[in-house]
C-alpha cells in the first residue's frame, strides 16, 4: 500500500477549504448557534469522499478503505473509553457526590487568598481522575458560591481553576482527551505521565503565586447550607477508581485496550446501579433508585460527535498528504522540542484534539521524553487564553460576566510564564528522559 501525495490534488486542496470553513464555524458555535458536531462530522464525510474519489481514480481504493478502517479503530477505542468516564462522572453528579464538595468548600470558613489556593490545588488534583471541563464547572461552582460578594475573587480565581484543570489533566492518562489519546496509542506507558506532575504544577503554581496577591485579603461570609449525597453514592466512587484500575490492568498486563476495561467497569456500574434500584424499590427510597441507562442517555453527544468529525477530518488531511509537510516543515525543519512548544502555544488558538491527532498521525521519531513534552505543552498551551480549551469556554458560560476575555487576557503573560516554566522544569527533571 502506497500512500498518494494529494496536497496539490484537486481533493486535497478542496479538502483543506473545507476543514478550514468547518474549523471556523466551531470558533463561532456560540456567535452562528449551531453545534460544533454539526460543521465538522460535514466535513469528515466530504473529505473521506474525495480521499475515496481520488484513490479510487489512481486505482487504489483499497489503500484508501485500508486508512478509514485504521481511523475507525482509533476513535472506536477512544468513544468506547469516554462513554463510560462521561457515565460515571454523570452518576457521580446524579448522586450529589459534587453538591456535597461544594457545601464541604463553602462551609469551610477560610479567607479568600486561602479559598484562592485550595480551589487551585484542588481543581489540579481532580483533574487528573476526572477531566479538566468536569472539574472547571465543579470548582467554578464553588468559587461563584463563595464570591458572590466579592467580583474581584471570582474573576481571579476563575484563571487561577482554568489553568489548574488544565495542568492537572496533563499528568494522568485520564486527565485529558490527548492524554488518552497518547496513551491508547501506545507512545508512553501507563506510569511515565506521572513524570510530568512537577512540570504540571509549576504550571498552575507560578501563574498562582503572582495572582495571589491579586486576591482580596478578606473574608467571605460563613454559610451553613448542608448538603447530603444520595444513598450509593461512596459506592459509585469505589466502582470508579475500580474501573480506572481495571483499564491500567487490561492495558499493561493482559496487552488489550484499556478501552475493554472501562467496558468491564460498566458492568460494575450496571449491576451496582440494579442493587440500588432493587433495594430502593423495597424500601420505597426514591433517592436510593439509580437508573444506569438515563446517565448514559445524559452523555454529552454533541462533544462525543465533534471528537469523530476532528479525527476523521484531521486523519483525511493525513492521508491526503498535509500533515507529513506540516512534519517536515516543524520537526525536520525545527526539531522536536521548539516544534512541540509551537504546537501547544497553538493550542491556546486550535483545539488541542486534532493538534494532538495530527502530532500521533505525523508520528515523528521522538523519545520519551519528547512525548511528555508535547502531552504537556498540548494539555496546557490551552490556558494561555480562555477561548482555548473547554474548561475555559465552559466557565465563560458559567460565571458569566464575572469570568470573560478579557479578564482571563489581563494575566495571559502569568500564565505564559507558567507554561515556559513547565517546559523549563520537565527538561531539567526529565533530562535522562530525552
Amino acid at each position: 500500500m502506497q500512500d498518494l501525495n494529494l496536497t496539490a490534488h484537486w481533493a486535497g486542496i478542496l479538502s483543506l477549504i473545507i476543514f478550514v470553513v468547518a474549523y471556523i464555524m466551531v470558533i463561532f458555535e456560540e456567535s452562528i448557534h449551531m453545534r460544533k458536531s454539526k460543521p465538522v462530522m460535514l466535513a469528515a464525510g466530504l473529505i473521506w469522499a474525495f480521499i475515496g474519489i481520488a484513490y479510487g481514480m489512481a486505482g487504489d481504493a483499497e489503500a484508501a478503505h485500508s486508512h478509514a478502517r485504521e481511523i475507525i479503530e482509533e476513535y472506536g477505542e477512544l468513544f468506547l473509553f469516554l462513554l463510560v468516564a462521561i457515565t460515571y462522572v454523570n452518576t457521580l453528579e446524579e448522586r450529589r457526590a459534587f453538591d456535597v464538595l461544594r457545601a464541604k468548600l463553602v462551609g469551610a470558613g477560610l479567607g479568600y487568598r486561602q479559598l484562592f489556593l485550595l480551589t487551585g490545588f484542588l481543581s489540579f488534583l481532580l483533574s487528573g481522575i476526572l477531566d479538566n471541563l468536569t472539574t472547571a464547572l465543579v470548582m467554578g461552582a464553588v468559587v461563584v458560591a463563595l464570591g458572590r460578594d466579592n467580583v474581584k475573587f471570582v474573576t481571579v480565581t476563575c484563571v487561577s481553576v482554568v489553568v489548574a484543570a488544565n495542568a492537572g489533566g496533563a499528568f494522568s492518562p485520564f486527565g485529558d482527551i490527548t492524554t488518552l489519546m497518547v496513551w491508547q496509542k501506545g507512545k508512553l506507558g501507563f506510569f511515565e505521565f506521572f513524570d510530568l506532575f512537577l512540570p504540571s504544577l509549576a504550571n498552575w503554581a507560578v501563574p498562582a503565586a503572582i495572582m495571589f496577591f491579586a486576591v482580596p485579603n478578606l473574608k467571605p461570609e460563613p454559610h451553613t447550607d448542608k448538603v447530603k449525597g444520595k444513598p450509593g453514592m461512596m459506592g459509585v466512587v469505589v466502582l470508579f477508581l475500580m474501573t480506572i484500575a481495571t483499564a491500567v490492568c487490561f492495558k499493561n498486563f493482559l496487552q488489550l485496550p484499556p478501552a475493554l476495561g472501562m467496558m468491564l467497569g460498566m458492568g460494575y456500574l450496571q449491576l451496582w446501579a440494579y442493587y440500588l434500584q432493587f433495594t430502593g424499590k423495597r424500601r420505597r427510597n426514591e433517592d436510593m433508585v439509580l437508573d444506569s441507562f438515563r446517565q448514559i442517555e445524559r452523555v454529552e453527544w454533541d462533544t462525543l460527535l465533534f471528537f469523530f468529525g476532528i479525527i476523521f477530518a484531521v486523519g483525511g488531511l493525513g492521508v491526503l498528504g498535509y500533515l507529513t509537510l506540516m512534519s517536515e516543515v516543524l520537526y525536520t525543519g525545527m526539531g522536536a522540542t521548539y516544534a512541540n512548544v509551537i504546537i501547544g502555544a497553538l493550542s491556546a488558538v486550535v483545539d488541542n484534539i486534532p493538534l494532538m491527532f495530527a502530532v500521533l498521525t505525523m508520528d515523528p521519531s521522538m523519545s520519551d521524553g519528547q512525548w511528555l513534552l508535547i502531552t504537556l505543552t498540548c494539555g496546557t498551551g490551552g490556558s494561555l487564553l480562555s477561548i482555548g480549551s473547554a474548561a475555559g469556554v465552559a466557565l465563560m458560560g458559567q460565571a458569566r460576566g464575572l469570568y470573560t476575555f478579557g479578564s482571563h487576557l489581563k494575566w495571559t503573560w502569568a500564565v505564559a510564564l507558567g507554561y515556559l516554566a513547565s517546559v523549563f522544569v520537565h527538561m531539567s527533571l526529565n533530562a535522562h528522559l530525552f
